[in-house]
């Protein structure tokens, strides 16, 4: 490798981690007092842990809710997703393409339209049958896995499309069952698919802020929607250091999966959706 292509590579993780490195940065720095507000500074000019110690109790409350909410889209995208993929990919039903088209369009729709058209829908249901899920933690949930889902069946589709059938051929061949089949053969190899459909749908959903500015309730809210509405009015130091926590627990949960799984396999399965 060139000392140009080299020069040119440094650049672009340069322009790509900058932001990250000054937030991570800033939110070690003391701060100076200006009219009463926290200015921090990068790189900073003394080191300190005073806007970890003095995390509001409702970006922690925030927290555990966008991971919540992410965990259940992430698990619900995958009971869906994956037999989803498996029909598509491998069924004889008429209007096939059809189907896949509905069940990609989630990532074709804005997800403010997507957040108001839930948001509706529940005041529909609600007018109907007297039971609305606006506000509530499963209406939120259920938005999501509505975004989380194509995700799955992307990633699991592709992993299908290069799966060698002849493995399973040979499984049967030999005397196992269709169930032992599927659950020896066919799902340890598009494990990797499901990994990544999950991992982008729990992404997707913990990052999410039109959606949840529609549908999250009064008594509780996302993270980043608390982030946002917190930016909206008034800066608080306390929201990078809570970013830098997410960071670094985003980079514990990587580090593990590039040990269990690999994240070259990852994104090979999760890049063609």
């Amino acid at each position: 490798m060139t000392f140009a292509v080299r020069a040119v590579v440094g650049l672009v993780y340069l322009f790509l981690l900058a932001p990250v490195i000054v937030v991570a940065g800033a939110s070690f720095d003391g701060g100076k007092s200006v009219a009463g507000r926290a200015f921090l500074q990068f790189p900073p000019s003394e080191l300190t842990l005073y806007w970890y110690e003095n995390i509001q109790p409702r970006l922690w409350e925030a927290l555990g809710v966008s991971v919540s909410v992410a965990a259940v889209a992430a698990a619900a995208g995958t009971i869906l997703g994956v037999p989803a993929a498996l029909g598509i990919v491998r069924g004889n039903l008429p209007g096939k393409t059809l189907i896949a088209t509905l069940l990609r369009a989630p990532l074709q729709i804005p997800f403010i339209v997507i957040g108001i058209a839930f948001l509706q829908t529940y005041y529909f249901v609600a007018n109907a049958v007297g039971f609305g899920l606006q506000g509530t933690f499963a209406g939120l949930a259920l938005g999501h896995v509505f975004v989380a889902t194509p995700y799955v069946v992307g990633s699991v589709g592709a992993a299908l499309q290069r799966f060698d059938l002849r493995l399973e051929e040979a499984a049967l061949s030999l005397g196992a069952g269709r169930w032992t089949t599927f659950r020896r053969i066919t799902l340890p190899i598009i494990m990797p698919g499901i990994y990544a459909g999950a991992l982008f749908a729990f992404m997707v959903s913990f990052g999410d802020v039109p959606i949840s500015l529609f549908l999250a309730g009064a008594s509780f809210t996302t993270l980043p929607l608390e982030i946002f509405h917190g930016m909206e009015f008034d800066f608080d130091a306390a929201v990078l250091a809570i970013s830098t926590v997410v960071l670094l627990g985003s980079l514990v949960v990587l580090y593990f999966i590039q040990r269990i799984v690999g994240l070259d396999v990852l994104l090979r399965s999760g890049g063609n959706g």
